[in-house]
């Protein structure tokens, strides 16, 4: 299957020569439509492989490649989600939402003329992850749950080809985390682009993802790679099930070792 994200021996040094090595030899191929979470201990690179892959910060060496072209800038087919929703306080949930069509080319050129037909779409998008109506309502007035719905639509908003998560559910009570998995895997099943998830949560990254990889410590690259063969649509339920446990017992495994050294 061809590679719709590739990094090839890359390497991430920040500050210069004498800095924080955060990525050495790290490698990963991600297919198109395929979803993939990253998981690994804290600090070992994982939020450095985004900024990549987004073309937020170059690669001190080796190269990436998204949609078989080489990043050398900010990747416009790419929306982002992360932690903090970061919505501005002063638009609405809708303008919110609208914000890339307004500064990301081609989109921005035709945005005034455009105007209804976005607002239609993201009100369509609002009530897919259960936000209908809550449109003309500002940040404040949401909770942190429906902020963070918000944020997924303003990530898809532009209908993107690959979509980046980094940590996205983290700061949500579990409730409403298992809640927004649901809600992620349904949109990801109705349009199918490509996903890569950053996550601490094992269980969040065996319940969305095809395939998951382990990071080592810093400097980071890939030590483990396991494939889930879980049937989709999954449930809440499913996670409970001993092959699940038993495949989220098994990335903790890989994380221990890791930490103890004996993966470097």
């Amino acid at each position: 299957m061809s590679r719709f994200v590739e990094l090839d021996d890359v390497d991430l040094m920040y500050g210069g020569p004498d800095g924080t090595l955060a990525l050495r030899g790290a490698s990963l191929g991600v297919a198109q439509g395929e979803f993939l979470a990253v998981v690994g201990p804290s600090g070992c690179g994982k939020s450095s492989l985004m900024k990549l892959v987004t073309g937020l910060h170059p690669p001190s060496r080796g190269s990436v490649r998204v949609a078989g072209n080489q990043v050398d800038g900010p990747v416009k087919i790419a929306g982002m989600a992360f932690q903090n929703p970061i919505m501005l306080p002063w638009r609405t949930t809708i303008d919110n939402i609208l914000l890339p069509l307004e500064i990301v080319q081609p989109h921005r050129r035709h945005f005034r003329a455009r105007r209804k037909e976005n607002e239609a779409a993201a009100e369509a998008l609002l009530a897919t992850v259960g936000l209908g109506g809550f449109g003309r309502k500002y940040p404040w007035q949401l909770s942190g749950g429906m902020q963070q719905r918000a944020s997924l639509c303003r990530a898809l908003i532009h209908q993107p080809e690959l979509l980046m998560l980094d940590e996205p559910f983290a700061a949500l009570d579990a409730f409403t985390r298992e809640e927004l998995w649901s809600v992620l895997q349904d949109l990801w099943l109705e349009k199918r682009f490509t996903v890569i998830l950053v996550t601490h949560d094992l269980r969040e990254a065996v319940y969305l993802a095809d395939r998951v990889l382990v990071m080592s410590s810093r400097p980071g690259r890939i030590v483990a790679e396991r494939r889930i063969e879980l049937e989709r649509p999954r449930s809440l339920a499913r996670t409970f099930d001993p092959d699940f446990v038993a495949i989220v017992h098994e990335l903790r495994d890989h994380i221990s070792a890791v930490r103890q050294g004996e993966v470097s």
